[in-house]
């Protein structure tokens, strides 16, 4: 499932090619959408901001109306030029909105809706997000605020992939992070110390914001030290099996929480 980096880093590329141009044309080739007639709706409307929260995307246009977009595990968002191939097939786009330079194209759903602006700020899914791990301004003290005042039996990795706690986190960063922080992910949270907490968001910011900037992708890195380069090098994630980075101890993966989200980590930095 794209995180929250990969979300922010599309707003960031979406802006570019539709806030202040015109819309030639919108597409909603998918049969699920063609009742909603969202061609004639927005007929005439610019785009006046995209933003994201966490892993929700929204593309606002003049007069109150916003697309909402979510891509779970299967969608992707994609900007091209007129001249470029797109990288999936056109059969698997359900929004395509084009501007005479650009084609900005939603792929594979799966919740993609057009909503007021005031509806976005009052909707139960969206209301119930946690603070956003990339908004400027983080706010350390309602993820805490809201993470103690929920289950505190839940192993912390489980917890931090809780959007309603933090909004944005995923497997990669959920796994990065408290392996930077030494924190053992199946520790309940009544056992973790805000510090702890702390400690594990603080060290996956810089890392997310980088993706950010790089596109979307996950920034080669050192333990704790961004470094440049093209391909992913993660401490623990997708490394089970293979000696840990710092001291050469297995990675471990297992399954945790209800969804069986796969966690990786090393049982000796972070027992």
């Amino acid at each position: 499932m794209p995180e929250g980096d990969t979300i922010h880093s599309a707003a960031r590329r979406i802006g570019a090619a539709l806030v202040g141009r015109q819309i030639v044309s919108l597409e909603t080739p998918q049969e699920r959408h063609l009742r909603d007639r969202w061609p004639q709706r927005l007929e005439g409307r610019g785009v006046r901001a995209v933003d994201a929260h966490g892993k929700h995307l929204f593309v606002r246009f003049d007069g109150d109306l916003t697309l909402h977009s979510h891509l779970r595990m299967s969608g992707k968002w994609g900007v091209y030029r007129h001249d470029q191939r797109w990288r999936r097939s056109p059969r698997r786009a359900w929004l395509v909105l084009r501007t005479t330079e650009h084609a900005v194209v939603q792929f594979d759903g799966p919740l993609l809706e057009l909503m007021t602006d005031s509806r976005t700020r009052f909707d139960q899914r969206l209301a119930a997000l946690g603070p956003d791990v990339l908004a400027d301004g983080f706010d350390e003290a309602e993820l805490l605020r809201r993470l103690r005042a929920g289950d505190d039996t839940r192993p912390i990795g489980e917890a931090l992939l809780d959007q309603r706690n933090l909004a944005g986190i995923g497997n990669i960063w959920k796994s990065e992070g408290c392996f930077l922080a030494r924190l053992d992910p199946w520790r309940r949270v009544r056992e973790v110390s805000d510090e702890e907490v702390l400690a594990v968001v603080r060290a996956v910011i810089p890392m997310m914001r980088a993706s950010v900037d790089r596109g979307g992708r996950v920034v080669t890195w050192e333990p704790g030290r961004p470094v440049p380069g093209r391909r992913a090098r993660t401490c623990v994630f997708e490394r089970s099996g293979l000696p840990c980075r710092r001291c050469g101890a297995r990675v471990r993966a297992r399954g945790q929480g209800e969804d069986n989200r796969m966690t990786y980590w090393c049982p000796e930095c972070q027992g």
